[in-house]
């Protein structure tokens, strides 16, 4: 074979090595999604799953008017939480209290207290959606709606209700910033005995125990003056209902905003037991609480509860003869370190006030809180 032949028979291998290369890197470069493409599948998976952590622990030191009683770190919230949007119609959420006892024997809903929320949402329209599975019933009132590590202390009120139960959520939004919810749902989560100890052997238990409630979450004064009012019938037994009322106002005035809350429940059968009397009981409950940023970072705030427990009543409201009276008194400042807002540390004054009005006697008890409120991404 020639010098020129075996030339023209090299030239021709590299040719074809190279077009072979190239159709190669044509092939990979077509088939490997762009730049703008990656950043859109990363959101998708975010936007598909979101777990977060929420804690709120703290050094508390507790005294009452006699005696210094404890000193004690203690975690006070510590819920898991994952949502997220599955297609732009159905999304789902999931929230547990990880510092809670999990069983479920007996529930009405086969879980366990500890979980808060399970369930989808489907949105079929971009006006109507709903939400089923367990949830937070649609009470009502600007502190009962908040993230439960948000909160240093509840009410009464709130504290010694049963917030999350199983069933369905309709809402419609029938102009921006006017939403109109409701919902359905188990009236309880234990067995009737259980929720009911001291009476449910004299009375008979009804067959279709459950809550309705309506709720308007609006905007009066738009950027100044939001809403969450609600009104709940719950059926107790066959005899025996309970009606709640929540009024919740949220005021934004630059620097300075705050809440103002009204609660009332008139209760067939004492469902709290706040006081012992077991029918026919009235629960009256006033939330103020006021914040003043001072800058982005540092945020002071007061806030103050006055509560009631009567009894003796009929189903007309504000009937009964009140025996205890609560007070509550709040003091605080809270330091954000991070532009989100997220974390931030705080020392709280909490102050409680305990009047018996049958035997005239009284009871306080003071808390100095000093921690970190943190819901932290965990993916």
């Amino acid at each position: 074979m020639s010098k020129n032949t075996l030339r023209l028979l090299a030239c021709g291998l590299v040719v074809t090595a190279f077009g072979a290369t190239a159709s190669a890197q044509q092939e990979h470069y077509t088939t490997e999604p762009s730049l703008a493409e990656q950043v859109g599948i990363v959101k998708a998976k975010q936007d598909k799953f979101n777990l977060f952590l929420n804690m709120n622990t703290s050094l508390d030191a507790a005294w009452d008017s006699e005696n210094f009683n404890s000193l004690k770190f203690y975690a006070r919230q510590l819920r898991i939480e994952a949502k997220g949007n599955i297609t732009p119609w159905l999304s789902y959420r999931w929230r547990q209290r990880i510092n809670r006892p999990n069983g479920s024997s007996g529930n009405i809903d086969n879980l366990p207290t500890s979980i808060d929320i399970a369930g989808i949402g489907v949105r079929p329209t971009e006006n109507f959606s709903m939400f089923l599975g367990k949830q937070c019933a649609a009470y009502g009132g600007i502190e009962f709606d908040l993230n439960p590590i948000e909160i240093y202390e509840y009410s009464d009120m709130i504290e010694y209700m049963s917030n999350f139960l199983t069933g369905a959520n309709f809402a419609y939004d029938f102009t921006p910033g006017q939403q109109l919810q409701f919902q359905v749902l188990d009236a309880r989560n234990g067995s009737y005995e259980s929720t009911y100890p001291g009476m449910y052997k004299k009375v008979e238990e009804t067959k279709v125990p459950l809550v309705y409630t309506l709720n308007w979450n609006g905007t009066i004064v738009p950027d100044y003056w939001t809403t969450r009012w609600s009104y709940s019938y719950m059926s107790q037994s066959k005899d025996h209902n309970m009606m709640y009322v929540a009024l919740g106002n949220h005021f934004d005035f630059g620097p300075v905003d705050g809440h103002f809350d009204w609660m009332y429940s008139n209760e067939g059968l004492n469902r709290k037991m706040i006081i012992k009397d077991l029918e026919n009981v009235e629960y009256n409950s006033f939330v103020l609480k006021l914040n003043y940023h001072i800058s982005d970072s540092w945020n002071i705030f007061g806030k103050g509860m006055y509560e009631t427990a009567s009894a003796g009543g009929t189903d007309k409201w504000f009937d009964g003869t009140k025996q205890r009276t609560a007070l509550g008194y709040f003091a605080g400042v809270e330091y954000y370190p991070m532009e989100d807002g997220n974390l931030h540390f705080f020392l709280t004054y909490v102050g409680r006030n305990f009047k018996n009005n049958i035997d005239d006697t009284t009871a306080s008890t003071n808390k100095l809180l000093c921690g970190f409120i943190y819901q932290l991404p965990m993916f």
